[in-house]
């Protein structure tokens, strides 16, 4: 049994003062759920200190929302895997849809900050998801298996194990949409079917797919409770406290 993953991406929202009191808040809430499901925070980069020291001694992860591949340089306003490790991040989101359309990142660039992510330690949290176009011109699986193909080119099964799918319908993201559960699992069954052609079985069977794009606690059961799909990356309902941990509770269910 692959071991459930549910990660909240805060996206640009939460000072470092808000990221504290969530954190003290989500504590109690989520008590010993964390014993039959990886949590991960993902806050933005300011805030990183803050829930890092509010984390300790509790079983929760901390997450980078991104990163750059190059260990050092003159990139402004990037980040390393180095500096992201220092901040006590164990995961890094790579690839989201929306640094793909705002930051025009490629597959090529989310395969090097893959790469990187390995070598340093990281768990990566890969992100792949078709726009409504593509859905309405019946392309979901030419786009999602191409983002997993390019987004994994040079990866060896030994490797493979340590990475997080995220599949995101774009088209569900942050618009109170959200793609069915058959939905759903039919993409991830595609991207399961596509890794063991890449990978073989056992190596396939291991890799974790989230869903991600508008879950709440009201659908989050449903959800999580199909063959393929492995917990959520969550994104809105991950800011209030109270509605994140119903979601983690759901991914035990």
């Amino acid at each position: 049994m692959r071991r459930p993953i549910v990660a909240g991406n805060w996206k640009m929202n939460k000072t470092a003062s808000e990221a504290a009191s969530f954190v003290a808040e989500l504590k109690p809430l989520l008590g010993a759920e964390c014993s039959a499901c990886d949590v991960v925070l993902c806050p933005p980069f300011t805030s990183l200190g803050a829930v890092h020291a509010g984390l300790e001694g509790s079983a929760i992860g901390l997450g980078a929302q991104n990163m750059h591949w190059e260990s050092d340089g003159a990139y402004t306003g990037d980040v390393s895997p180095a500096m992201i490790l220092t901040s006590g991040c164990t995961y890094v989101i790579l690839g989201h849809s929306e640094r793909r359309q705002y930051a025009f990142e490629t597959d090529e660039q989310v395969n090097r900050k893959l790469a990187a992510a390995l070598v340093a330690g990281l768990t990566p949290i890969v992100c792949v998801g078709e726009s409504l176009e593509e859905r309405e011109a019946e392309q979901v699986e030419e786009v999602v298996v191409g983002q997993v193909r390019a987004g994994l080119e040079g990866i060896d099964g030994t490797q493979a194990a340590d990475i997080v799918l995220a599949y995101e319908p774009v088209w569900a993201i942050g618009t109170g949409r959200t793609a069915t559960a058959a939905q759903a699992e039919e993409v991830h069954a595609l991207i399961r079917k596509f890794l063991v052609g890449r990978f073989g079985g056992e190596v396939a069977e291991q890799m974790r797919i989230q869903y991600g794009g508008s879950v709440k606690p009201d659908n989050a059961v449903e959800l999580f409770s199909q063959k393929n799909i492995d917990g959520g990356l969550i994104g809105g309902a991950a800011l209030d406290a109270e509605s994140f941990a119903a979601i983690v509770k759901a991914a035990n269910a």
